[in-house]
């Protein structure tokens, strides 16, 4: 019980991005501050607390190893991630960007390919290129079909060319957020913490951030304190707290691949808790009955195939612990 707790508690922070976000869209803040903003504060919550795990100096020997890869694959997992999610919210309803990211699901499917597996054999380890799991995609075809429903019904209030500044940056986030943190892990190399790896990503993304920052400055000339405070409070509460609440919920079930599951499968609180809050607080509108169906659709998706993904994982354990016991 107490990981699930641990998952939904880091679901209900996390929802902090998409409502502080939305917030700050509606106040008339830009969303290029919003995305700048929040990785500047990023940046200064993980310095402070990766220096006091005194692990920043091999954070930083680990990082000039391969600074090209470090710089790139940064910006892939956070700079086409969190930019135009941001970009998203000037168009759409916290919740519905909320949704709509579970996509990242099914895209990371899809890029199984792009990666390996570590194989044990008699020989050794063996390095074999992941393959798509049309099983579990079965399922990701389900949050899909929601994430279509939400849409359709989003489009009857917006331009066609709204309904894409809404539905096409989203996209580019779901598929940059696994791709570039998937990747960022095996340069690492298994040798770096979550809040290490956070913050190399981080500041190797600092170029992109600068750039963004000036491009707004130039533009939208300085952000207000209120969306400054906004920012930070997304920083905090999103990349610190709702990170250290996941990771640990998933620390305490290590193994447990039922466990893990109903972990993983929490994360979609954070779309109910993005509305609640919206409705509460920003005084949006409540959603239509076929906006509901779909946002159902897509958490029901999500638990889906979280548990069929590690119900496989189970499977192959129990396959490969039969076979040793058989040498």
């Amino acid at each position: 019980m107490r990981p699930i707790l641990f998952g939904i508690c880091g679901a209900f922070f996390f929802a902090f991005t998409y409502i502080l976000n939305r917030s700050m869209e509606m106040s008339g803040g830009s969303w290029i501050w919003s995305a700048s903003l929040r990785y500047f504060w990023t940046a200064l919550f993980l310095v402070i607390i990766v220096m006091l795990r005194k692990q920043l100096r091999p954070l930083l020997k680990v990082m000039r190893e391969e600074p090209l890869k470090w710089l790139w694959w940064s910006f892939v997992g956070f700079g086409l991630f969190y930019a135009p999610m941001c970009f998203s919210t000037a168009y759409a309803p916290g919740w519905l960007v909320a949704a709509t990211f579970q996509v990242t699901i099914v895209f990371g499917s899809l890029l199984a390919p792009l990666f390996y597996d570590n194989i044990e054999t008699t020989s050794g380890t063996k390095r074999v290129r992941s393959k798509i799991p049309f099983r579990g995609l079965a399922f990701s075809m389900v949050i899909l079909a929601g994430v279509i429903l939400m849409q359709i019904e989003h489009a009857k209030d917006i331009t066609g060319k709204e309904l894409l500044y809404a539905t096409i940056p989203m996209v580019i986030a779901s598929i940059a957020y696994p791709l570039g943190n998937r990747k960022m892990m095996e340069v690492s190399r298994g040798r770096l913490h979550t809040f290490e790896r956070v913050l190399g990503m981080t500041i190797a993304s600092m170029p992109f951030w600068f750039l963004l920052a000036i491009y707004g400055l130039l533009t939208e000339g300085m952000p207000s304190m209120d969306q400054t405070v906004q920012s930070g409070m997304v920083a905090l509460f999103a990349g610190v707290i709702a990170t250290v609440l996941f990771f640990r919920a998933t620390d305490m079930v290590n193994g447990q691949m039922k466990k893990l599951a109903a972990v993983e499968a929490t994360q979609p609180v954070s779309v109910l808790i993005s509305l609640l809050g919206e409705l509460f607080f920003l005084s949006a509108d409540i959603p239509s009955p076929l906006s509901w169906v779909g946002m159902l659709t897509v958490i029901f998706g999500v638990v889906l195939h979280s548990f069929a993904a590690h119900k496989k994982v189970e499977k192959s354990m129990s396959l490969g612990k039969k076979v040793e016991s058989m040498r």
